[in-house]
């Protein structure tokens, strides 16, 4: 006779309602040295031999190779992406989690998080890169780019939209603490590690940094569907000047756009 499946900890009153989804063209946003073809190892020498042999040395600690593999304790290897357009790209988000976690993922498994708009994930991305600058106490600009990645869902996700969170309901509005990082991911790692054991495909969340903004955080690849490459981004950022939206502009063809789609 099977046993009876462990109770999660978190109480009943604190998980959110699931809602069916549909997006399209969610966006996420990766640093471009990540979307290069072949291996950035390749930039450190133009010997082929040694080229393979730093790949083969990379491959012991990749965490990526290593899920792929089914070496990993926090994602089983069916899980993961094979065959189909970017599936490195996804199953990267996964198995490369921040030592810290993130939001709603522990540092033992990721998930792939995107904007289900473009300014969303604008800001997300700027937010996190000032204060990787403050870290160091970085004085120049610091110029970088990443690759806009869109992304459709159609699934059931637990949802924390909703008028009460920003308002009157601390039980649900401890999730979205905007800091500090990283103890202001206590209360949602929990939370996600919670929603994952009872099977959760992810998060419906409000943006923390940037207002009116929708997140998503996906919890199973195989539900990161028609992944594409859209724009590159670039940024231009001082970590003493606040972020606004003529810091960041699209790079394509040439030719250049100041600020996402539809900012002001």
């Amino acid at each position: 006779m099977r046993a009876a499946a462990r109770e999660p900890a978190m109480t009943s009153g604190a998980i959110p309602p699931v809602n069916e989804c549909s997006f399209s063209a969610t966006h996420r946003l990766i640093p471009s040295k990540y979307s290069e073809e072949g291996t950035v190892l390749a930039a450190l020498t133009e010997n082929e031999r040694e080229v393979q042999d730093l790949v083969e040395l990379d491959g012991v600690t990749n965490a990526r190779l290593l899920g792929e593999e089914g070496l990993l304790p926090g994602i089983g290897v069916h899980e993961l992406l094979y065959g189909v357009a970017y599936s490195q790209i996804v199953n990267a988000s996964f198995t490369h989690a921040s030592p810290y976690g993130g939001r709603f993922n522990s540092n033992c498994r990721g998930a792939w998080y995107a904007g289900l708009e473009l300014d969303t994930s604008v800001a997300e991305v700027a937010f996190h890169k000032l204060e990787q600058l403050k870290e160091v106490d970085w004085k120049l600009e610091e110029i970088s780019t990443c690759d806009d990645y869109l992304a459709d869902f159609a699934a059931g996700f637990h949802d924390l939209r909703g008028g009460d969170l920003r308002g009157g309901a601390p039980r649900l509005r401890r999730f979205l603490k905007p800091g500090p990082i990283p103890e202001c991911y206590a209360d949602s790692q929990r939370l996600a590690a919670d929603l994952l054991e009872r099977g959760s495909n992810g998060v419906v969340y409000p943006s923390v940094r940037r207002a009116g903004g929708t997140c998503v955080a996906c919890f199973r690849p195989a539900l990161v569907y028609r992944v594409r490459r859209a724009a590159r981004m670039e940024f231009s950022l001082r970590a003493d000047r606040p972020f606004t939206s003529d810091q960041v502009h699209e790079m394509g063809n040439g030719a250049t756009r100041r600020g996402p789609k539809g900012s002001r």
